[in-house]
C-alpha cells in the first residue's frame, strides 16, 4: 500500500581526510536517481540504504527492510518527467511497473532521504458518474462512502456505492482503538502523557518498529498513539488495547455507531490475527471459527500468550470475511465524527501524521486526517477532510477480493484518486 512519509533530521555530515575537500552534498535530483535505479534491483544491501536514506526515514518504515519493501512495491521504474525541482526537494512523474505515480522526494541537510511519499498520477474523476466508474473499473468488491459531518455530528451521505455494507477493515479497526484512548482520557482513567512501558508478551510483528524496542522502555500513551495511527504499529495498537481493555474497545464500537459491532466481538489484537492467519493456518482458524461465540472471547486469550515463534507471511486471502475487524463507509463517517467530537489535540494529531498521500492544497484544507488498513485481499482508505471554514468531509473507499489478492499498487492508486475527486466534489456541492 502506497503510504505518505515524511520528517526532518539534522545530522553530521562525513568525515573527510584532511587533505580532501568536503564530499559533495547530494541533492534530491541526485537521490531520484538512486532510488529509480533501486527499483530495478531490490534487496539492495542495508550498507548502501544506510549511505541515501536518513535515520528518520528508516524508523518510520521498519529499517533496510522497510525501504526495501517499499522499492519493490513499486518495482522496475523509469522518470518520464521531472514537476518540480529545487536542491532539497523533487517531485517527479514515474512509470513504475504496475502503474504511473508521482514521486516526492526530500533531503536533509547532509543530502540523506528524510521525506519520501507517492501519489497517484491517475487522473481525478470530475463528477459522480465518473467516481462510480472508476470504482468499478477496480473489479473488486467495493464499497464507497462521499459524507458531510453535519454541525450536530451526523452524517449526511452525499453519495455512496455500498456505503451501508460492512467490510473487512484492515489497520482502520485501529480507529475505534484511538476512540476509546480519548474516552478513557475524557473520563480520567488515563492520560495522554501517562507512561506505559513496552512489554515482550504484548508486542506483534510489523508493520511499525515499536517491536523493536527492547521490553521497559517507556513511551507516553501519546506516541503510541501517534505510531499506531501514522505508520499503523501494530505492537503500538496491541498495548494500547492491553492497557484500555478489550472490552472497553467493543463498547467503543457502539459509542461510534457501527452497525454490526458483534462481528467484531472478541475483539482481537493484531498478534491474534497473526497467531490464526500465519501459524498452522488453515487448522488454527478453522477451529477458531468452529467454537461458538462465547467460547471465542477465551480463544482469543488463549492465542495472545502464545509466543509468535513459527510464523509464516501469507500472500493470498485468508478468511478475510471471518477473521478481521469489519465496518462500512457509513461506519467510517460515524468514527471520524466521534473522533472529531472528542475534540482533543492529541486525536488530531495522532491523525495528521500522514495525509494517505492525498496531497490536498491546505490553504483549503487544513486538516487530513487518514487511516488506512490492508492485507492480501484487503484495501482501506480512510480521508476526513476539513475545510478552512470548518466544514469536515469524509471519503472512504474499501475494496475486498475473499478469492485472489489484489494489486496494491493499482488500487491504491486509484483509489487515492477517487478520494481525492470526492473531497472536491463534496466541497463544490456543499458550499457555506
Amino acid at each position: 500500500m502506497k503510504t505518505a512519509i515524511a520528517g526532518v533530521l539534522a545530522v553530521l555530515a562525513p568525515l573527510v581526510a584532511p587533505a580532501a575537500q568536503a564530499a559533495e552534498v547530494p541533492t534530491a535530483a541526485n537521490q531520484l536517481e538512486w532510488v529509480v535505479d533501486a527499483t530495478g534491483r531490490v534487496p539492495v544491501s542495508d550498507a548502501e540504504v544506510r549511505e541515501h536514506v536518513a535515520q528518520v526515514l528508516l524508523t518510520a518504515v521498519g529499517g533496510p527492510a522497510g525501504v526495501n519493501g517499499g522499492l519493490a512495491k513499486l518495482g522496475p521504474s523509469e522518470v518520464e518527467r521531472i514537476v518540480t525541482e529545487a536542491p532539497d526537494h523533487v517531485e517527479a512523474a514515474v512509470h513504475g511497473a504496475a502503474d504511473d505515480y508521482l514521486l516526492d522526494l526530500h533531503v536533509d541537510q547532509a543530502g540523506l532521504i528524510d521525506g519520501l511519499k507517492t501519489s497517484p498520477d491517475d487522473p481525478v474523476p470530475a463528477s459522480w458518474p465518473e467516481v462510480d466508474t472508476q470504482l468499478a473499473e477496480l473489479g473488486a468488491r467495493v464499497s464507497f462512502g462521499a459524507s458531510e459531518i453535519l454541525p450536530d455530528g451526523r452524517c449526511r451521505d452525499v453519495h455512496g456505492v455500498r456505503d451501508d455494507v460492512q467490510r473487512p477493515l484492515g489497520s482502520a479497526f485501529k480507529l475505534y482503538v484511538l476512540g476509546a484512548l480519548g474516552k478513557a482520557v475524557a473520563e480520567h482513567k488515563a492520560s495522554w502523557t501517562e507512561q506505559l512501558a513496552i512489554r515482550d508478551d504484548w508486542k506483534s510483528l510489523p508493520s511499525g518498529v515499536l517491536q523493536n524496542e527492547p521490553a521497559g522502555t517507556q513511551l507516553p500513551l501519546s506516541a503510541y498513539a501517534d505510531k499506531m495511527i501514522s505508520i499503523s504499529d501494530n505492537t503500538a495498537t496491541d498495548h494500547l488495547i492491553r492497557r484500555l481493555g478489550r472490552e472497553a474497545v467493543q463498547r467503543q464500537l457502539i459509542a461510534f455507531g457501527n452497525q454490526r459491532p458483534s462481528a467484531n466481538i472478541p475483539f482481537l489484537t493484531t498478534k491474534a490475527m497473526f497467531e490464526l492467519k500465519a501459524t498452522q493456518y488453515p487448522a488454527r482458524a478453522d477451529a477458531y471459527l468452529a467454537l461458538p461465540r462465547w467460547a471465542r472471547p477465551a480463544a482469543v486469550a488463549g492465542l495472545e500468550r502464545l509466543q509468535l515463534t513459527g510464523l509464516q507471511g501469507w500472500q493470498a486471502p485468508e478468511k478475510i470475511d471471518d477473521i478481521e475487524w469489519f465496518g462500512s463507509p457509513d461506519d467510517i463517517c460515524r468514527a471520524f465524527s466521534g473522533l472529531q467530537k472528542e475534540n482533543q489535540p492529541e486525536i488530531g494529531h495522532a491523525l495528521s501524521l500522514n495525509d494517505g498521500s492525498l496531497g490536498l492544497d491546505r490553504a483549503k484544507f487544513p486538516d487530513v486526517w487518514f487511516k488506512g488498513g490492508s492485507e492480501p485481499g484487503v484495501l482501506t482508505l480512510n480521508y476526513l477532510a476539513r475545510t478552512a471554514d470548518g466544514r469536515s468531509f469524509v471519503t472512504s473507499v474499501m475494496v475486498s477480493d475473499p478469492a485472489a489478492p489484489l494489486d496494491e499498487n493499482h488500487v491504491a492508486a486509484r483509489g487515492i484518486a477517487v478520494a481525492k475527486g470526492a473531497v472536491a466534489l463534496l466541497a463544490a456541492t456543499l458550499r457555506p
